[in-house]
């Protein structure tokens, strides 16, 4: 083929970029030229102009072909996902996602990433929740000792006597209900649980398993649980379970309510042995939770837990204060002074006095230690959390607890005058 014929293409090409029957003539011009990375080039603008153009392709393979046959990845085989035609007999067909990095700089990518698409994680779409080990023993909770009591009784000394265990009769299958206002403990009591009887911790919430697609999130559920039982002995943690296992005749979306049957049936062990599973919920509304999963053989068992006593606030306000710099704290007044307190409350409560110090060592250049006065600040400032859930609480002891459900509630509401 003689060069002043393709540098007159050349030209005529700059001069309708656009033309893409002249483009492709010219890239065959140059691939029998033997000028086959100039026509890749060329080849690179028709693609992206129409991406599935076959004589494009085509014409890419024959250019690229002197290339592979040296160095290039093998053409033996497409990629399965590779729409693209078969190639006439005779011909090898490109690797194209090989060449995408390889000739990125000349060549498009066949198709673009949205900008809020994450990069794929090798696994994750096996991966439904993580199975944990935890080191936190009941030793670590602060007070709560009738809670304590009732979980050594439904599993933890049946877990430790195999003989007792199997004398009496008593299965290793369990449920049991944690509730009461938020910030409290419950996460921190199941994780608790779990290491206590060296088992492994498996936390659910309700984004692990809701999808839009219609059925996957029943699929999800199920995973999860099978995943529990391919590692018994394991506490299975429903966290918020009253948004999985919601009063169905409140429920207006069909696909909430067929969650809630699948729930259902993973707690009877329907579709395998819950044997080694030990199932631990939790949620702020117990009453929101539907009655069929607190029916005996399911959550049969509910215990209160109620904000710490003073003793455990004193624990907890010290395990806060372990790190930071404190001088003259009357860890026995603050403890009296923050009755009704959450947990959380008190994190918040030595954060808070913390700021206090650090403001008064920045405005004065001086730096001091946390002291007495910057939790009676941070007192002024601070109320518990739990008021409404206390409110609420006194309205469904007093009205709604024709069954004694909640007669452990209206004991403590009315231990601490608030019924």
């Amino acid at each position: 083929m003689s060069a002043p014929l393709i540098e007159s293409m050349i030209a005529a090409v700059e001069a309708s970029p656009t033309d893409l029957p002249l483009r492709l003539h010219l890239a065959e011009l140059l691939v029998t030229a033997g000028r086959g990375p100039e026509a890749v080039t060329h080849l690179a603008v028709a693609l992206q102009q129409d991406p599935g153009h076959g004589d494009a392709r085509a014409l890419m393979a024959r250019a690229l072909a002197p290339a592979v046959a040296e160095s290039g990845p093998s053409l033996e085989a497409a990629p399965p996902a590779d729409p693209s035609p078969a190639p006439p007999p005779g011909q090898a067909r490109v690797d194209w996602r090989a060449y995408e990095e390889e000739l990125a700089e000349s060549v498009p990518p066949r198709f673009a990433r949205s900008g809020d698409e994450p990069d794929p994680v090798a696994g994750e779409e096996d991966r439904i929740v993580d199975v944990e080990t935890s080191a936190i023993r009941l030793a670590d909770v602060g007070g709560m000792a009738d809670v304590k009591k009732r979980l050594e009784l439904a599993f933890l000394g049946p877990l430790r006597n195999e003989k007792l265990r199997s004398l009496y009769g008593k299965s290793l299958r369990g449920g049991l209900l944690l509730y009461g206002p938020p910030g409290c403990g419950k996460t921190f009591l199941a994780k608790a649980v779990a290491g206590e009887m060296g088992a492994r911790f498996v936390t659910v919430s309700v984004v692990d398993v809701l999808n839009m697609w219609i059925g996957q999130s029943e699929q999800n559920l199920h995973q999860i649980f099978e995943t529990a039982r391919r590692n018994a002995p394991c506490v299975l943690f429903l966290d918020e379970v009253d948004a999985l296992g919601h009063k169905r005749s409140q429920l207006q979306s069909s696909a909430m309510r067929t969650l809630g049957n699948q729930l259902l049936a993973e707690m009877d062990g329907m579709e395998g042995t819950n044997e080694g599973v030990f199932v631990l919920a939790a949620t702020n509304a117990p009453w929101d939770v539907d009655a069929a999963l607190r029916r005996p053989g399911r959550l049969d068992r509910t215990v209160l837990v109620v904000p710490p006593d003073a003793d455990a606030r004193r624990a907890i306000l010290e395990v806060h204060l372990r790190d930071r710099p404190i001088a003259g704290i009357d860890l026995k007044r603050l403890a009296a002074a923050t009755d009704r307190f959450s947990g959380a409350d008190l994190a918040h409560l030595c954060e808070t006095a913390s700021e206090y110090a650090m403001h008064d060592s920045l405005v004065s250049g001086q730096v001091r230690m946390i002291e007495q006065r910057d939790f009676e600040a941070a007192l002024r400032e601070i109320q518990p959390s739990t008021g409404a859930w206390m409110t609420t609480a006194r309205n469904v002891a007093m009205f709604a607890n024709q069954d004694g459900a909640y007669n452990d509630l209206a004991k403590y509401l009315k231990k601490h005058k608030l019924m």
